[in-house]
C-alpha cells in the first residue's frame, strides 16, 4: 500500500488526513508535499520526463545532455540531498564518475513505511558515507518532522557539504505572485557569471537581505518570485546568528497556502537561493524552466570541493562541515504546508 508509481518512478508514499509525502527510491527526493484538500505540490516537477537516474545512458537519453549534471537531471524531483558536494565537480571528479552535487542524489535508496514513518538510506559507495533520512508525519498534523544521520565508514577525518536541495515550482511558484519570508542577515551574490549573460544582479555585491543590487543601478526584492521575462540568479544568505532557529516561508494570496521549512541554524547556517526564469537553453532545459531553490546547507555557494576547501567559509562563518573518523552527525529539521490568510500567518511561530 505504500509503494506507488510517481510520474513512472519507483516510490514510496506517507499520508494522514491533510497532506501526501512521496519520496522516491532512485536518489531518495523528497518529490512532493502534496496538500490533500487543493491537490497543490509546491515542490518543483521539472517540464521533462523523469527516469531511474541508475538507467541514464548519455548516448541513450540526450535529451538531458551529456555531463557532469546530467544523471541527476534525468531525475531530480522536489527537495534533492547534496551529499558530500554542493555544486559541480572538479573536471577528473567528473571523469571519475561524480555528479553534479555528489552521489546521493542519482543513486538507489532503501526505504520502508512503518505507521506514521518513513526510513530511507543508502551508503555513497565513492564517499564512503552512510545516510539515514527519518521522515514523520502524526496524524492530523500539518507539520513533517525530518531528521537524518551521516556516518563516516573511512578511516579519515572529512570534510563534506550537506544541503537541502529545495525546489520550488508551478503552479505553486509563479512570477511577481509568490512571496517569501527568511530569517537571513548578510547576503552575497555568486561571484561568477551563473546565468549566460542573462542575470540581473551585481556579480559578487555584498548586501543586506532582501536586497539584491542589481547591474543597472536597481534592486531586486528577493521577497517577492521575479516578474523578469527571462533571469537566472544565485545568492547566499547568513541566517541570523542571534536566531537558534533559522527558516523561511513562501505563500501563495490567491490560493491562502504557506509552505516552508525550519531548522537548527547552527546545522546549517546558510540559505542559498536559485532562480531559473527560463534562461537556461541547453538540455534538457530548453528555456521553459520556472524554480526558485531555497537551499539551507553547511555551504554558502554551490562550487567544487576544491573551492570549497579554499574558501573557509564566508562573513566569518564556516563553509563546510567535518565528520570525524568512525564517526556520524546528526541533524533536524522540518517541513510545514498549510493554509494561511497572510504572509505572516505562513511564518513559524517564534
Amino acid at each position: 500500500m505504500n509503494e506507488t508509481n510517481y510520474l513512472g518512478r519507483r516510490a514510496f508514499r506517507l499520508s494522514n488526513e491533510h497532506l501526501e509525502v512521496i519520496v522516491t527510491a532512485g536518489g531518495g527526493h523528497i518529490a512532493s508535499i502534496r496538500d490533500l484538500a487543493t491537490g497543490i505540490n509546491p515542490l518543483w516537477t521539472p517540464p521533462w520526463p523523469s527516469i531511474e537516474p541508475s538507467t541514464f545512458d548519455p548516448a541513450k537519453h540526450p535529451e538531458y545532455g551529456n555531463n557532469a549534471e546530467s544523471r541527476l537531471l534525468s531525475g531530480i524531483l522536489g527537495h534533492n540531498l547534496c551529499l558530500d558536494l554542493f555544486g559541480g565537480p572538479s573536471e577528473e571528479e567528473a571523469a571519475a564518475g561524480i555528479a553534479v552535487h555528489g552521489e546521493a542524489g542519482v543513486i538507489p535508496h532503501q526505504i520502508r513505511v512503518e505507521g506514521e514513518t518513513l526510513v530511507q538510506s543508502a551508503v555513497l559507495p565513492a564517499s564512503q558515507l552512510r545516510f539515514e533520512r527519518v521522515i514523520r508525519l502524526a496524524p492530523g498534523s500539518r507539520r513533517i518532522q525530518i531528521s537524518e544521520t551521516v556516518e563516516n565508514l573511512s578511516c579519515w577525518d572529512r570534510p563534506v557539504a550537506w544541503t537541502q536541495h529545495v525546489t520550488l515550482g508551478p503552479p505553486f511558484l509563479e512570477k511577481g505572485r509568490t512571496q517569501f519570508r527568511a530569517t537571513a542577515t548578510r547576503s552575497k551574490v555568486i561571484e561568477h557569471d551563473f546565468t549566460g549573460g542573462k542575470g540581473c544582479m551585481r556579480i559578487g555585491a555584498e548586501f543586506d537581505w532582501p536586497f539584491a543590487p542589481c547591474i543597472d543601478g536597481s534592486v531586486e526584492d528577493l521577497r517577492v518570485f521575479t516578474s523578469r521575462p527571462v533571469s537566472g540568479a544565485y545568492s547566499t544568505h547568513l541566517m541570523d546568528p542571534a536566531r537558534e532557529r533559522a527558516w523561511f516561508a513562501a505563500w501563495r494570496e490567491d490560493l491562502r497556502l504557506g509552505f516552508g521549512y525550519s531548522w537548527r541554524r547552527a546545522d546549517f547556517p546558510w540559505l542559498g537561493i536559485w532562480e531559473e526564469n527560463h534562461s537556461r537553453t541547453a538540455p534538457p532545459w530548453n528555456g521553459v524552466t520556472l524554480t526558485r531553490g531555497m537551499e539551507f546547507g553547511v555551504s554558502p555557494f554551490p562550487e567544487t570541493r576544491r573551492a570549497m576547501i579554499e574558501r573557509g567559509g564566508l562573513f566569518g562563518v564556516p563553509g563546510y562541515r567535518w565528520i570525524p573518523a568512525k564517526a556520524g552527525a546528526r541533524v533536524e529539521y522540518e517541513a510545514w504546508l498549510a493554509p494561511a490568510g497572510t504572509m505572516e500567518a505562513a511564518c513559524p511561530a517564534e
